[in-house]
This record gives structure tokens, C-alpha cells and sequence, in this order.
């Protein structure tokens, strides 16, 4: 039997594929020769696919909606799952021996909710080449390609190693979408979970956010560690834009505000340079239109300041029944440790200073 059956832990695989069914077989191919007991694995196919090795009893597909790209495929497939954990591994990546078991471990802890496997270079098995992925505050998305890129704060297999608990910080870290284990909770959370407003690159730092918003934590596990796959195909002119700036708009819960757009400026600017000459004017463009979406912005900016509010009454709940001096305060009762200071009785004279 498995460890990740021995912990408790119910683990579901997800394959998203969009379109190539000659890098699902291969993914596909890694996961049922290293998969541990007991797991489910669930293809989401945005594509037609005949299945020519008669997998069905093996492996379960369902069907994205027409016309889906990787995050609808992620979507049908994630709420297609039953298992504790999900872990999404998208066609063209590739499975290592022993590589679930690390990272289903980390989720013993519940103030996990992500975590970061390792990607390496199909070459060069020792070379590190993705490491999740940051979301500056000024709206862009950063892929990692190493352990601590991420924050200032070490990342790593430590128990403690881990990044965005309890509170948003900077910089936001999380899983590529291509890969990544996530609590199933979280995923599978109705009018949550994975969003395509931002696009098939963006998806996983908005998912970040939102993560962090929650007030759970990003683990990266250097035990856990997958063949990385093909870069997502870069975004240009308007939808670059459009994307963008949902996304920034969508993550400003709890944020500075003024701090926050002087960033976003100076990350449109860069955004301009980059674009020019020719998709300037589209990516601007795009801009403006995600601006001006207030009503989606909104709803969004609601559902992470509910997120964040559940969070600071847990925290207070947990300050008022803190333990101390071996004593449980309740906030309903009266207790000595919180009262005022003591007076002297009556019948002890006060110490004297010494000559």
C-alpha cells in the first residue's frame, strides 16, 4: 500500500489537455507507471481523443466545454475529482518515480493548501528549470526557475519552510498551473477555485492570491519533483493587455491601495516597452477595457475581503482562547491573569530605598 494511503490522504491526479493528444499519452504514460495504490486519475480533454489503448478502466475522461483552453480543462477535470489533494500535471509533463509522496504529506498540515513540485529538465535530471510561480504587486506574473526565488524567506523541503501563511505578503507565491498539488477543498470550492477571466497564463498567480487571501500557505517540496513540460504560448496585444489588468484589479484586496497602483504604473510601463512597436496600441487597449470592468473586479475584490475577514475572526477566536501559564482564557468569564494590577493589603508597609 502507499504512503499516501497510509497517511489518510486521498489523492486525485488530474490530466488537462487542450489539444495534444501525442504529449497526453505521454504524461499519461509516466503517471500510470509511477502512480502510487490507490489514486484516481481523471484526463479533462478540451480535444477529441479515441483512447487507441483502451484506458477507460483505468483512467476516467471527461470533456471540457467546446472550445476550452488549459484552465477550462483544469476546471471540468478538478471538479471531476473526489481525492484530499489534487494535483494537476498537464499533457507534456511528466511523472518520476515516488513524486506524489513528498508532496501529499505536506497537506497533513492544515494550514497547507499548495504544493510546489520541483520541475526539471528532461536532459538533465540534477538542472531545476521551474519552481512555481510569484505575483508582483504591481501585476505581473514571474515564473521561478529555482528554489527561493519566490521570497527572501527561505523555501525548501523544512517543515517550516513555506510562504503566504496566515496573511497576503509579498511577493504571492504558488504552483504553475501545468503542476501543482492543491487541497481539494480549496479547488472544488463552488463560485471559487480556478477562474479563466485572466487567461490560461495567468490563472495560476490569480489562483495565488486567492490562496492567500485565504490565509493558508505555499509549500515548495524539493522531494517531490516532475519532468517539466513546453512554456504556455506568450500572450500579446490585447488579450495581453485585457488579461493584464483583470488581474491586477482582481488582487487588490486587502492591498494599499496607492502603493499598489504606483507599482501598476510603473509595471504598465514595462508592459508598453515590451509590446512595442506594433502591439502597443492593443495592449493599451486591452487596458483600458479590464479597467473598466468594475462589476467583475468587485465581485472578486468581495469574495477575497470575505476571505480575509473569516480570517482575522479565526485569528481573534484564537488569541481569546490562548493558553497561558498553563490556563485556557475564555472571553465569557472573568479571569485573574486579565485584570488590573494587584493592591498592596493594608498591613504591609511599602520597601524602603536604602541610604
Amino acid at each position: 500500500m502507499s504512503h499516501v494511503m497510509l497517511r489518510g490522504l486521498t489523492l486525485s491526479i488530474v490530466i488537462p489537455t487542450p489539444g495534444d493528444t501525442v504529449a497526453l499519452e505521454e504524461t499519461l504514460l509516466s503517471v500510470l507507471e509511477n502512480r502510487p495504490d490507490g489514486c484516481e486519475v481523471v484526463v479533462a480533454l478540451g480535444c477529441d481523443y479515441d483512447d487507441p489503448w483502451n484506458l477507460a478502466e483505468e483512467v476516467r475522461f471527461v470533456r471540457a466545454p467546446a472550445g476550452s483552453g488549459l484552465v477550462g480543462c483544469v476546471q471540468a477535470g478538478v471538479q471531476a475529482t473526489t481525492g484530499d489533494v489534487v494535483h494537476l500535471l498537464a499533457a507534456g509533463w511528466k511523472a518520476t518515480p515516488g513524486w506524489t509522496e513528498a508532496a501529499v504529506t505536506r497537506f497533513d498540515d492544515r494550514a497547507t493548501g499548495a504544493v510546489i513540485p520541483l520541475g526539471i529538465d528532461g536532459t538533465t535530471p540534477d538542472r531545476v528549470v521551474s519552481a512555481g510561480v510569484k505575483y508582483k504587486r504591481g501585476g505581473r506574473r514571474v515564473a521561478l526557475t529555482r528554489p527561493g526565488m519566490g521570497t527572501t524567506a527561505a523555501v525548501g523541503s523544512g517543515a517550516d519552510r513555506r510562504v503566504g501563511a496566515r496573511r497576503p505578503q509579498w511577493p504571492v507565491v504558488g504552483p504553475r498551473l501545468e503542476a501543482g498539488f492543491w487541497r481539494g477543498t480549496i479547488v472544488r470550492d463552488a463560485g471559487a477555485g480556478f477562474s479563466a477571466a485572466c487567461g490560461d497564463r495567468l490563472a495560476d498567480v490569480d489562483m495565488a492570491v486567492e490562496l492567500a487571501a485565504r490565509g493558508v500557505s505555499t509549500v515548495v517540496e524539493e522531494g517531490s519533483r516532475v519532468v517539466a513540460g513546453g512554456e504556455p504560448a506568450w500572450e500579446r496585444g490585447f488579450r495581453s493587455g485585457l488579461h493584464g489588468e483583470r488581474l491586477f484589479w482582481r488582487s487588490l484586496a486587502g492591498r494599499s491601495v496607492l502603493p499598489s497602483l504606483l507599482f501598476h504604473v510603473i509595471e504598465v510601463i514595462r508592459h508598453t516597452v515590451v509590446s512595442a512597436p506594433l502591439g502597443t496600441v492593443p495592449m493599451l487597449l486591452g487596458r483600458l477595457v479590464g479597467a473598466c470592468q468594475l462589476l467583475s473586479h468587485a465581485r472578486r475584490r468581495r469574495q477575497l475581503s470575505g476571505y480575509l475577514t473569516a480570517e482575522a475572526v479565526t485569528d481573534i477566536a484564537a488569541e481569546a482562547t490562548a493558553d497561558v501559564d498553563g490556563t485556557t482564557i475564555r472571553i465569557d468569564e472573568g479571569q485573574d491573569v486579565l485584570s488590573g494590577p494587584r493592591r498592596r493589603p493594608r498591613d504591609v508597609e511599602p520597601l524602603r530605598k536604602s541610604a
